[in-house]
């Protein structure tokens, strides 16, 4: 079972781990700090808790929230259960206008007997003073809170016997019902107090009521269902017990009836109760003088501004000024009335003893139990104290004394002493957070200055790879700017082989057709043999130049320029066959047609050998060329590569 199940106070969901309610508790383990969802967290150790409500007042956030017995009880009576009600006197004092209508609703489903507390309050008076005169019990410490008996069971026991053994209003009222009305009705008490729950369930107080209706829940329930209905009021006439919810209330009636010689020690408060009943313990340990009796109250305004009254309703006095009223009309009351004012607190005692002579105080006697060893909070040594300071980084006596409250708790040593007892952790300690914050700033300095060095070193590395691929971008500019070049050369050598291969071709050609037309000419000077000797010499020269011409068509690659002087030669010569043959009259006009076509084609072989040896010189710029880009393209890629090496050293 969680926490929160266990708890009649309970963490709810609006909590944000503010610590507020630690600084407010009395109790060291009744809060444990804890993650929740990945958020802080305070929840309830509803074993160690008393109730007391002082975490109600201290947080701004409503994240503490109650259990009581409103809507059991409003069940029950729907289904017919037999309940009457115990008023708490704050009831009217609180609700002044709707009171009335509210008990009439109330009536109206069901309720039995309505019976004001302040009654059961004029009870508990006669049995306090009764009981500490006839047992000489000065010093004792009133009972009427529960959060103020269930701090003493658990956590002071030795103050247990200084407890009033006479049961508290509520109780007092039960059992007057009970044992004295003879009703079997179920109780239920409209209730201004969370705690209350935790009286009514005790094992002393015998069962005799069932509910713990607060107003809160109460008023809520009635508003939601309009439930109001004829005014009705309580039902039996009481006293000065309508005061007991004022601070102070229980002093008021004792010194009424036994005067105010008599030293009550009243003390009220969340934080001064707790406070004052420890050293209470010293002084009665040590055996120094006591009071008559110590009037004590968990809330600082009284049971009238309880823990368990609507939020509004604690805003201003108008609670007190309506209680005032109250207490002035009891005071008012006739001479034989046993609070009349006019009588003397002798008395008024006498009457009172007299109004309540047929009760049997042991009915009203109460027991108690020492809870102490089933909440136990563990004491840490001085040498474990110290350990839990030295984890927490407080080791100088300054360090352990901050006492700066942060954390919720007075000092650093009830801090270390809620660690101790697996309540807290050291995180919620704001100096040992701020020294960790500390520790990790420098850390983070120290990362942040590597990393701002190892950031230079890359950047370094960066502008040297920038510059290096700037270069070898550029390098490759280059590259593809000869490798073009060298294609466009390689393009260019192929055209200009083809058209020298077409070239030779012709060249080829037009030896064959010289071949033929000197062939031609041979034939015509053979003729002319026995007329002409000179044109039979002139036709083997002419053959001779013929077959070198030839050669020289087949070697054109390499001697194209002997074309021209061959062809000038050939051109010679049919110049000098023209003129010889000009003698021979019979084949002059067949020789002259054969010569002239030699020259057409003298010139035409003139032409293909320049255009042969222009070729070749083309051919051959562009050849130097192409061997000049490939050093180009040697060196670039030797520039790459050490660029390349440059960049993974």
């Amino acid at each position: 079972m969680s926490m929160a199940e266990k708890s009649l106070v309970y963490t709810n969901e609006n909590c944000i781990g503010c610590n507020k309610c630690i600084s407010a508790c009395p109790v060291l383990t009744a809060n444990y700090a804890i993650e929740q969802d990945g958020e802080n967290k305070i929840v309830v150790n509803g074993d160690a808790c008393i109730s007391c409500g002082a975490c109600f007042d201290a947080c701004e956030h409503g994240a503490r929230s109650y259990q009581d017995d409103t809507d059991r009880f409003f069940e029950d009576l729907k289904r017919g259960e037999k309940i009457s009600l115990l008023l708490a006197p704050a009831f009217l004092a609180n609700y002044p206008k709707e009171y009335a209508s509210v008990l009439g609703g109330l009536k109206e489903m069901g309720i039995n007997h309505i019976i004001s507390v302040s009654f059961g309050a004029d009870i508990t008076t006669w049995g306090y003073i009764k009981y500490i005169t006839e047992h000489n019990f000065t010093g004792g410490i009133s009972q009427p809170c529960p959060a103020v008996v269930g701090y003493i069971e658990k956590y002071i026991p030795e103050l247990l016997p200084k407890l009033v053994p006479v049961h508290s209003p509520l109780m007092c009222g039960a059992i007057y019902i009970k044992k004295y009305m003879k009703l079997p009705d179920k109780l239920a008490f409209i209730s201004p107090c969370i705690a209350k729950k935790m009286e009514i369930e005790d094992p002393n107080t015998y069962g005799y009521v069932s509910y713990n209706v607060t107003f809160d829940h109460l008023m809520d329930y009635v508003r939601k269902h309009n439930i109001k209905g004829k005014d009705v009021s309580d039902e039996i006439e009481y006293g000065l017990g309508s005061i007991y919810p004022m601070p102070g209330g229980l002093k008021e009636n004792v010194y009424w009836f036994c005067g105010e010689e008599v030293f009550i020690r009243q003390v009220e408060g969340e934080k001064h109760m707790y406070e004052f009943l420890e050293d209470y313990r010293e002084r009665v340990l040590k055996g120094r003088k006591l009071p008559f009796m110590v009037d004590a109250l968990n809330c600082a305004n009284g049971c009238v501004y309880g823990t368990a009254i609507e939020p509004e309703k604690a805003e201003g006095d108008d609670n007190l000024y309506a209680l005032q009223e109250i207490k002035e009309r009891s005071k008012r009351n006739g001479r034989n009335h046993p609070f009349s004012k006019g009588l003397s607190p002798k008395q008024r005692l006498h009457r009172l003893n007299s109004k309540f002579a047929k009760l049997d105080i042991n009915d009203f006697i109460r027991k108690y139990t020492d809870h102490s060893k089933e909440i136990v909070i563990k004491r840490p040594s001085r040498a474990e104290l110290d350990e839990i300071f030295s984890s927490m980084e407080k080791k100088t006596e300054q360090e352990r004394t901050i006492n700066c409250s942060a954390c919720g708790y007075e000092t650093c040593e009830k801090m270390a002493k809620a660690i101790y007892n697996g309540c807290n952790t050291k995180n919620n300690c704001l100096h040992y957070m701020k020294n960790m914050i500390e520790k990790e700033k420098e850390t983070a300095e120290e990362l942040s200055k590597e990393m701002h060095e190892k950031n230079a070193i890359i950047e370094r590395k960066n502008r040297k790879i920038s510059e290096v691929v700037e270069s070898v971008a550029n390098d490759f500019g280059l590259l593809d700017k000869s490798i073009h070049e060298m294609a466009a050369g390689n393009t260019n050598n192929a055209e200009e082989s083809t058209n020298i291969n077409l070239l030779m071709m012709k060249v080829v050609d037009f030896s064959d057709e010289l071949k033929k037309a000197l062939e031609g000419i041979e034939t015509l000077t053979r003729s002319l043999q026995s007329n002409n000797e000179e044109i039979t010499n002139v036709a083997d020269e002419t053959n001779l130049l013929s077959l070198n011409a030839s050669i020289e068509a087949a070697r054109a690659g390499s001697a194209g320029r002997g074309f021209a002087i061959i062809a000038e030669n050939i051109k010679k010569l049919a110049d000098s066959s023209k003129e010889t043959a000009a003698d021979s009259e019979a084949n002059q006009a067949k020789i002259e047609e054969a010569i002239e076509m030699l020259l057409q084609k003298a010139e035409q072989l003139i032409g293909i050998i320049d255009d042969v040896n222009q070729k070749v010189t083309s051919l051959a710029a562009a050849t130097e060329e192409i061997a000049a880009a490939t050093v180009e393209v040697g060196g670039v890629s030797e520039s790459l590569k050490e660029k390349m090496g440059e960049l993974v050293q």
